[in-house]
């Protein structure tokens, strides 16, 4: 699935630039035209550095529990919502919606499950046709490196993050790529995702924030199966809300 940083660093590497490039022009007259690869090259190697700590640090993770808040904002719509999710190897994850209104989406590895107490119908479809936009981030317990799964991967570092001990990327999702137009991580020191910003080609964004995350926690596979109540209806389709 889904999917899996230092910005003081990175703020500091560009204060640091801009009075090396002062003290060129007045002293030296250096060609700016010859620092510019080199400044790119150096970018290059710590987004590298980035996306593979990130990387080392999730496919080494068998299971993560994390309290997330989820904002959405686009089409008229802006609304933000809570609750507990559970990742699970392989391709396993459950985002238990606690408020404002309790609601469930589920992956048993096989299916994904949308469902709200008390409605009369659930939805469901084969994990590999899923294109929600939770789904990258179960991808972070798999085996993906986020220089593949994100074409483009740069430092954003036009993006004030959270905690400011954070660093921001973006790229754009190879399997998402016509409907989104960038996804943000914003990653801690110990490359954690701590932020997840998609905004999508129609203007509407989606956050996740992750805290309180714990690792490789016991996690048995009936979390992460789902079956309907008497009486509820399962449709086949499309779980994009």
């Amino acid at each position: 699935m889904p999917v899996a940083t230092l910005v003081i660093a990175v703020l500091q590497t560009r204060a640091m630039r801009n009075l090396y490039l002062r003290k060129i022009l007045v002293v030296a007259a250096f060609p700016l035209c010859c620092l510019g690869p080199v400044l790119a090259q150096s970018a290059a190697k710590d987004v590298h550095k980035i996306a593979e700590g990130v990387d080392n640090h999730y496919n080494h993770l068998q299971t993560l529990e994390a309290e997330f808040n989820e904002s959405y904002r686009g089409n008229g719509i802006d609304r933000s919502e809570g609750g507990v999710l559970w990742l699970k190897k392989p391709r396993k994850m459950r985002w238990e919606y606690r408020s404002p209104r309790e609601k469930l989406f589920l992956s048993d590895g096989k299916d994904a499950w949308f469902y709200v107490p008390g409605e009369k119908q659930v939805r469901k479809e084969p994990f590999q046709k899923l294109e929600d936009l939770r789904s990258p981030l179960g991808f972070l317990l798999g085996k993906a490196k986020l220089e593949k799964e994100l074409q483009g991967l740069s430092l954003a570092t036009d993006v004030v993050p959270v905690d400011a001990k954070n660093t921001v990327l973006r790229g754009v999702p190879k399997a998402l790529g016509e409907r989104i137009s960038q996804v943000q991580l914003e990653i801690s020191p110990g490359n954690r995702i701590e932020l997840i910003r998609i905004e999508e080609a129609d203007g509407a964004v989606t956050e996740y924030r992750l805290s309180e995350q714990k690792e490789n926690v016991k996690l048995g596979d009936d979390r992460f199966r789902f079956s309907p109540p008497p009486g509820v209806e399962t449709i086949e389709g499309d779980l994009s809300q």
